[in-house]
């Protein structure tokens, strides 16, 4: 990543952990004089989360982590909540949507069992909702809607510095999964309205929920806004990407797996079941051989292996 001065006098105080596509990128924002500690904005996958306390550990150098701000609550975003409170005591601050599910531990509505993805129980002290703030670093963070991805997603803004959190409401290269619209809820229309979002914001430096900070927001929108509309004119192609994506991402999460068992645990995740029927409405191709098609197809491109009977994540 190339970080140009502008970038770089926006970023100071902030330590940016970009992750792989696995764990969430994890945002640290050093306290400023006068303030209680540090606070660290998502937390990664469960499967790195010593690792991720290992980064914050190093990254607050003594200081204390006063508060984690979950920006939505998908596993790969929340994964380190449970380890990072035993290991710093900070309390944990999640949008008021996922709030019961939390407390009720939940996971088929916070997504985790549906997707068939691993998560640690923790507990939250506290709600952000969109149109609050909150005060880290010298700086004031307004949460804003950012629904699309995830109907509860928040964005963080610094309007001072112009520095954006977005999380997985714009990458540079486009943007997350659109959930809802596998569950057969509209969710198309929020992310374009998201988008529109940003675009009247005073942005100079987005730093997403996966990949490098970026400073040409104007052609990160533009890629977004192009993807999108591809997906709006055939949705059955967005089905087909997040099915594959969620097949990828269980390869990254066990790194190897039995092809027969790959198989069954797509045949019966509820995330992937649901991405079958709205694929294949008519009814034409069973959904195993459907899955055995997503899988051939991640193989012929290189995002998986072949080991023996195992598939291996490349």
């Amino acid at each position: 990543m190339e970080v140009t001065p502008p970038m770089r006098a926006a970023l100071t105080g902030l330590t940016v952990l970009e992750r792989g596509w696995l764990s969430s990128n994890n945002v640290l924002i050093h306290a400023a004089p006068g303030e209680p500690g540090a606070v660290l904005v998502d937390t990664g996958h469960v499967n790195h989360a010593e690792q991720t306390v290992a980064l914050v550990r190093h990254a607050l150098a003594g200081q204390p982590l006063h508060r984690i701000v979950n920006t939505h609550l998908h596993s790969d975003h929340c994964g380190g909540n449970a380890a990072l409170q035993r290991a710093f005591g900070a309390p944990i601050t999640v949008p008021p949507g996922n709030a019961d599910a939390v407390a009720a531990w939940d996971t088929l509505r916070l997504t985790h069992a549906s997707t068939g993805q691993a998560s640690e129980r923790f507990t939250y002290a506290a709600t952000l909702a969109p149109g609050e703030h909150f005060s880290a670093g010298g700086r004031r963070w307004d949460a804003l809607a950012a629904p699309g991805h995830d109907p509860h997603s928040l964005m963080l803004f610094d309007a001072r510095e112009g520095v954006l959190l977005s999380a997985d409401a714009l990458w540079e290269q486009g943007f997350g999964v659109v959930f809802p619209e596998i569950d057969g809820e509209p969710g198309f229309a929020d992310v374009a309205a998201t988008l529109d979002a940003i675009e009247r914001l005073p942005v100079q430096v987005v730093v997403p929920g996966h990949g490098a900070p970026f400073a040409d927001v104007a052609a990160a929108l533009a890629r977004a806004r192009a993807r999108l509309a591809g997906f709006v004119q055939d949705p059955r192609r967005h089905v087909r990407h997040a099915a594959k994506v969620m097949i990828k991402y269980h390869l990254m999460e066990r790194r190897r797996v039995a092809r027969d068992a790959l198989l069954q645990w797509a045949a019966t995740t509820p995330f992937l079941q649901a991405a079958w029927r709205r694929f294949d409405a008519t009814g034409g191709e069973p959904p195993a051989r459907w899955g055995e098609r997503l899988v051939d197809e991640l193989i012929a491109q290189g995002a998986l292996g072949r080991d023996g009977a195992d598939l291996v994540d490349r």
